[in-house]
C-alpha cells in the first residue's frame, strides 16, 4: 500500500462492522435481496442480477457485503475502469444502516490499493443531499463530470420514475485529503466572502439566481426522494434546474469544490463562463 497511511478500516471491520469478499452463490442471492429491499425496483429495473454477481466475481471484480452480528446489512459491487490497472468503477453500493457505507468505502480502498489502483469512480444522484455531504465532504471524493440522465428513465421507490442525472464522483486513493478523510480528518467546504446563490429554493421550489465569475453555490432540495413520492412535479422542476444550473456550469469547466452544511454545492466558475 505504497503512499497510503492506514486508516482505521483497512483491516475491513469499524464499529462492529465486517467487510468481506464474497464469492458463493448463497452470499450473492442474500446481495440481490438487500438491494431489491433497498430499491423495490419494477421486474424489469433490478439493479443487478444473482448470476451477473457471480461473473464479476469469478472474474476478479469487486464484490463484498458488510455484515453486523453475522447479518447483511450491506453490500458493493465494482468493476475495473479505464484507464487499466489505475481505475475501479464502483457501480452499486447500499447500506441499511448508519456507519455501514463508510465501513465499505473503507473496505474498498484497500482492496483497490493491494491491487496497485490509485482511484476508484463512481456516480450519484446530485439530488440527494446526503449523498453529495458523504462523497464530497466525508470520502473527499470529488465530483468531476455531470451525466443526464445517465442510466435513462429507472422505475423504482428511489428514482419514481425520475430521469437518473449523475455526478461521477472521482477518489484519488493517495491523495492527502483523501488519507485525511479515510482518518476520520474531512476536509471542510468553506464559502469565501462575496458568494452568490446561483440556485437557492423558495416555498419548495427551485429559485434561479446569479450565475458570474463569484463563487457559487447551487441548493439542492431537503428531501427530493420524498419529493419525488408526493410532489413529482416539484422534483422533476427540481432536476430540470439542477441539470440546467450546475450541469451548465461543470460542462462550462467549473469545479466543483464541496457540499456546504449538507445542503448546496460549492461551484468555481471557470474564468470567462458563462454569466
Amino acid at each position: 500500500m505504497v503512499g497510503a497511511r492506514r486508516a482505521p478500516g483497512d483491516t475491513g471491520e469499524v464499529s462492529g462492522i465486517e467487510v468481506r469478499v464474497l464469492r458463493s452463490l448463497a452470499e450473492f442471492a442474500d446481495v440481490h435481496g438487500l438491494f431489491d429491499a433497498v430499491w423495490r425496483p419494477a421486474p424489469e429495473a433490478a439493479p443487478v442480477q444473482v448470476e451477473l454477481l457471480a461473473a464479476l466475481a469469478h472474474a476478479g471484480n469487486y464484490v463484498a457485503g458488510a455484515y453486523r452480528g453475522g447479518r447483511l446489512v450491506g453490500a458493493s459491487v465494482a468493476f475495473f475502469g479505464e484507464p487499466p490497472g489505475v481505475s475501479l468503477h464502483s457501480h452499486i453500493t447500499a447500506a441499511t444502516e448508519p456507519g455501514v457505507g463508510f465501513a465499505l468505502k473503507l473496505h474498498q480502498r484497500t482492496w483497490a490499493l493491494e491491487r496497485g489502483l490509485s482511484r476508484i469512480t463512481w456516480t450519484f444522484d446530485p439530488l440527494v443531499r446526503r449523498n453529495a455531504h458523504f462523497n464530497l465532504g466525508k470520502l473527499a471524493a470529488r465530483a468531476e463530470e455531470y451525466l443526464p440522465s445517465f442510466y435513462g428513465v429507472v422505475r423504482d421507490e428511489v428514482n419514481g420514475g425520475d430521469e437518473t442525472d449523475r455526478l461521477l464522483a472521482v477518489w484519488p486513493l493517495r491523495e492527502p485529503s483523501v488519507i485525511d478523510a479515510v482518518n476520520g480528518e474531512p476536509p471542510a467546504a468553506p464559502v469565501p466572502p462575496g458568494a452568490v446563490t446561483a440556485l437557492g429554493e423558495r416555498d419548495g421550489r427551485p429559485d434561479r439566481g446569479l450565475v458570474g465569475e463569484s463563487t457559487l453555490l447551487v441548493a439542492v432540495p431537503a428531501d427530493v426522494e420524498a419529493l419525488r413520492r408526493t410532489d413529482p412535479e416539484a422534483a422533476r422542476a427540481w432536476r430540470r434546474a439542477v441539470r440546467e444550473v450546475l450541469g451548465g456550469l461543470v460542462q462550462d469547466g467549473a469545479r466543483i469544490t464541496g457540499f456546504h452544511r449538507r445542503s448546496c454545492y460549492v461551484v468555481e466558475p471557470k474564468a470567462g463562463g458563462r454569466s
